[in-house]
């Protein structure tokens, strides 16, 4: 009996477009470069740093600690976009006369992915925890940055514009859209049951640390549930948290309610995961957390 070889013919590749090659989850790049537009914007025009050389160390500790760990647990060289974006966030947002906790702070983020994980994931944004854990336990030795872009608005139009545009091609602006449309949503909330104007409200949501608390630390795919109607969930609750840390005159209301809502939010997802699956597959043996590259 004889067969037939049948040929399939190979249907050219369509060349993609210079946004779908260079605005993609898989450029890893293209965080690091806005994150770093919006430290250079921040500081030249506002002075947004404590330091130039804080930051570098926080940048610093947090490559070495990423490499040191990554090597030492995965056996693999990590990709470092990563940890770059934790060490200028805790660059940006952390405020202290001392350089030991920019160091020990970037030390606790980059730590906390390879430490606090579960079932291959870790559950916690490494910046928002290692700054959270700095308020908590140092608390009279670092503050957390707390200013606007003063009276002009072009800057932040400017890094809202650029950074709305690479979020969507990163195909996570409706968990930025949700979470900035939840905090208006609250500012009036707050501004009719404290009496305040509802434009002192609505100010914090135009500094610098939201900049990075909206593009980086609520939209980070690592420590995100999966699905689309979940991540708008999960950026309601912690607008929701935020507003109520506010009434209780928390000016960390932010990085708390992150840092409440978002492990929450993880491990229910896990838990539903593992009864799906269950149920699926009863017999099959429950996943056993092995850490694998970042």
């Amino acid at each position: 009996m004889s067969t037939q070889t049948v040929v399939v013919p190979l249907t050219p590749a369509t060349p993609d477009s210079w946004a779908r090659r260079y605005l993609t989850m898989e450029n890893r790049f293209i965080p690091p470069i806005f994150i770093t537009m919006i430290l250079l914007v921040g500081h030249f025009s506002f002075g947004i740093l404590e330091s130039w050389k804080k930051t570098l160390l926080a940048i610093g500790c947090s490559i070495v600690c990423e490499l040191s760990l990554g090597r030492t647990m995965t056996g693999k060289w990590p990709h470092l976009a990563s940890a770059y974006i934790s060490g200028i966030s805790v660059g940006i947002l952390l405020r202290s006369p001392a350089f030991w906790p920019y160091a020990l702070c970037a030390a606790i983020a980059i730590t906390s992915k390879y430490v606090v994980r579960l079932k291959n994931r870790h559950i916690w944004n490494p910046s928002n925890f290692g700054i959270c854990i700095m308020l908590f336990f140092a608390a009279e030795s670092v503050t957390a940055l707390s200013i606007q872009w003063g009276n002009s608005l072009w800057a932040m139009l400017v890094i809202w514009s650029l950074g709305s545009v690479i979020i969507w091609r990163l195909k996570r602006f409706h968990i930025c859209a949700v979470y900035v449309t939840s905090f208006l949503a609250f500012a009036l909330i707050r501004s009719w049951i404290v009496g305040d104007p509802l434009l002192s409200e609505i100010a914090p949501v135009t500094g610098p640390e939201y900049q990075l608390f909206i593009f980086f630390m609520i939209t980070d795919p690592k420590t995100t549930v999966r699905s689309v109607r979940g991540q708008c969930l999960v950026a309601f609750l912690v607008a929701a948290v935020e507003m109520g840390l506010r009434l209780n005159q928390s000016i960390y209301a932010p990085l708390y309610a992150l840092f409440i809502v978002g492990p929450i939010a993880v491990l229910t997802e896990l838990w539903l995961n593992s009864r799906r699956d269950s149920r699926t597959h009863p017999t099959s043996p429950v996943l056993t957390s092995i850490p694998s590259g970042l």
